[in-house]
């Protein structure tokens, strides 16, 4: 029996072989080409050649102010979505936690928008941002709230484009982290916090000393998960302004989607993206070593 199981002990790997076939295939052979591209004054026209300029195009970027623009945009665009998404996200954890009849309901309601395209979202809040009169939110701000004496034109300038940019972010991707904590908070046990109330601590105080603690290492992972979407910007920046006027809504990928598909630098494009990702690395690597501290009870 234990030779037969023995020469059998290929078998789940047979089962996995599909799935890391595909996965080869369609992640790491591309990544891997990229790498290779980002050597290159790469040329796609027939007949062209390829040039091999080694670490030119990493020079390029580094060099390049428009990158470090897109990449400064990037990081404001992650820190303020990444806040108000777990802020909100944290805030409705602990009041669905608290419904007992509907609870299913509300957390189907605010996860729609995670699940629903990009590209959906971005054209809805063009709509709702649009400059004339009959935008709902210029309407709302003019016409029923008189909060303002005339529309905004809201795509026109920078400041007020980072504000859609910035509340789609925010929106799309709140109802995810609520899941994700309202996970953690049921998964707390009850004990604790009978303890708490009967040492005398108050709603705030067991909030605080316990649930917080208690969530360290959930709010580690949607923090990390949330910074590397929030670096990941693209669609929403691409549809909404486009990166302009003048490169001042850019974010990485719509810069690097730029160079690479619109100037047909791909080599510059690749470099581009390798950027990123190491910054992407660094960062996910200095939280985990802040943040990963064991949850004393």
């Amino acid at each position: 029996m234990r030779a037969k199981l023995h020469h059998q002990w290929y078998v789940p790997y047979m089962f996995l072989l599909p799935g890391l076939a595909l996965y080869v295939l369609w992640m790491l052979y591309p990544l891997g080409y990229e790498f290779y591209i980002s050597f290159f004054d790469w040329k796609i026209m027939p007949g062209q050649t390829s040039e091999f300029v080694g670490l030119e195009n990493y020079r390029r970027v580094l060099d390049d102010r428009n990158f470090w623009l897109a990449l400064e945009n990037t990081a404001r665009y992650t820190v303020i979505t990444v806040a108000g998404q777990m802020v909100l996200g944290l805030g409705l954890a602990v009041l669905i936690d608290r419904v007992f009849t509907g609870q299913r309901l509300f957390r189907a309601i605010y996860y729609v928008p995670v699940v629903t395209s990009w590209v959906v979202v971005s054209f809805l809040f063009q709509f709702l941002f649009v400059s004339h009169p009959g935008g709902l939110v210029n309407y709302v701000l003019v016409e029923m709230l008189h909060v303002l004496s005339e529309p905004v034109a809201w795509m026109s300038q920078p400041g007020t484009a980072w504000v859609i940019i910035y509340s789609l972010g925010i929106w799309k991707g709140v109802g995810w982290a609520m899941v994700i904590f309202l996970a953690a908070l049921q998964g707390i046990p009850v004990e604790l916090y009978e303890a708490a109330a009967i040492d005398g601590a108050g709603e705030w105080r067991r909030f605080r000393f316990v649930t917080v603690p208690l969530i360290r290492q959930t709010t580690l992972f949607v923090m990390i998960a949330l910074i590397i979407g929030g670096f990941q910007a693209f669609i929403s920046v691409l549809l909404i302004t486009g990166g302009g006027p003048l490169h001042r809504t850019e974010v990485v990928l719509s810069y690097m989607y730029d160079r690479a598909f619109g100037r047909l630098w791909f080599g510059y494009g690749a470099a581009i993206s390798y950027i990123l990702a190491a910054i992407i690395v660094m960062v996910s690597a200095l939280q985990m070593k802040l943040f990963s501290r064991p949850v004393e009870y």
